[in-house]
């Protein structure tokens, strides 16, 4: 154990930020938030990862962040879930107690016996992840799904989209790359343009070499791709997707990303069609001249790919778009809030 981390403070409390592709655990201190140790792990959505499964994610998290040695001077944990919904739904919105029972579960396979275990929306953890820790504006969270909210007093009152996979979510990472798959199926029977997608997501389906378009198809007029091997590829894509869970089409949302970078038309549109969508899950909330908007998940965190374009989108409305990373500060500054430090 690092022996500053020892002389540094005798208490300390634990920010959780639970996504839908990953887990992160920050140890901070309790006085100062300070950051002290990190752990990650898997997914973390209350509502589509099973109980034990999601305890197990937790556990590994928080065993990475916090030292044996310290486990005893956790005082306050709090948590921000995809999937959970925010307090003023109530202790029994399903989310929150599939998330406090997984919760609660690792930290006593642990030994952590905090005297304050907080269980948030995802939403609540990433606006208090901006600076200073604001306590009133909106939040955009896009990774896998896209919502956004309002916020008062550090609690949503309003929220628009986040309505899952199968229902909304316009324009996140699963809307992106269920665009891809559709883009690449397009392109196979005429009813869309050539698309270097095609290749990509045939290669990250697994699809045999014979049946996937020729280098360069979608890049040049002159590559052609033949009705034979369109219709083998088309014949291995479907059964590819549908062995998967259909939450793993957000899988291919980077490879969207790759190639609007080197220009392919086809995917240069679905990301502007991705900004529009957030851009009006924003809007729905009849934003003010010039209030705070915190965003995040891995479209627009610092550098996502959806930043730029949504900046512009939301220009004319003066708003001070802030980028975090993840929401695991914001978790922390509520643990330390809910202990009585910080503000």
């Amino acid at each position: 154990m690092n022996s500053d981390l020892n002389r540094a403070s005798s208490v300390f409390v634990v920010g959780l930020d639970a996504g839908g592709t990953r887990t992160r655990a920050v140890l901070a201190d309790l006085d100062d938030g300070r950051a002290r140790g990190e752990g990650t792990a898997g997914p973390g959505n209350a509502l589509t990862v099973p109980g034990p499964e999601l305890a197990d994610h937790l556990a590994e998290a928080l065993a990475g962040a916090v030292p044996e040695p310290l486990r005893g001077q956790v005082v306050a944990v709090a948590g921000g879930f995809a999937g959970a919904g925010h307090q003023g739904q109530g202790a029994d919105e399903p989310g929150r107690v599939r998330a406090h029972t997984a919760l609660s579960a690792a930290l006593a396979r642990l030994g952590i016996t905090a005297a304050t275990v907080g269980v948030h929306s995802d939403i609540e953890t990433t606006f208090a992840a901006a600076p200073s820790h604001p306590a009133d504006g909106l939040v955009l969270v896009a990774g896998t799904g896209a919502v956004a909210a309002r916020i008062a007093a550090r609690a949503p009152t309003a929220t628009s989209g986040g309505d899952g996979w199968l229902l909304g979510d316009d324009g996140g990472g699963f809307w992106i790359g269920r665009a891809a798959v559709r883009a690449a199926l397009r392109a196979t029977d005429g009813r869309g343009a050539p698309t270097t997608l095609a290749r990509a997501v045939g290669r990250e389906l697994g699809l045999p070499p014979r049946v996937l378009p020729p280098e360069g198809y979608g890049v040049t007029d002159a590559v052609p791709w033949s009705d034979g091997r369109r219709t083998a590829y088309r014949a291995h894509v479907l059964p590819a997707v549908m062995e998967r869970a259909p939450v793993r089409l957000a899988d291919h949302a980077p490879l969207v990303v790759r190639a609007a970078e080197e220009k392919d038309a086809v995917a240069v549109e679905i990301l502007r069609e991705a900004a529009r969508h957030l851009a009006e899950t924003v809007m729905a909330l009849v934003p003010r001249p010039g209030e705070p908007l915190v965003v995040t998940g891995g479209l627009l965190a610092p550098d996502g790919p959806l930043l730029t374009p949504l900046t512009e989108r939301l220009a004319h409305l003066a708003l001070t778009i802030t980028a975090v990373s993840d929401g695991s500060p914001g978790a922390v500054a509520l643990a330390r809030l809910a202990h009585g430090t910080g503000r």
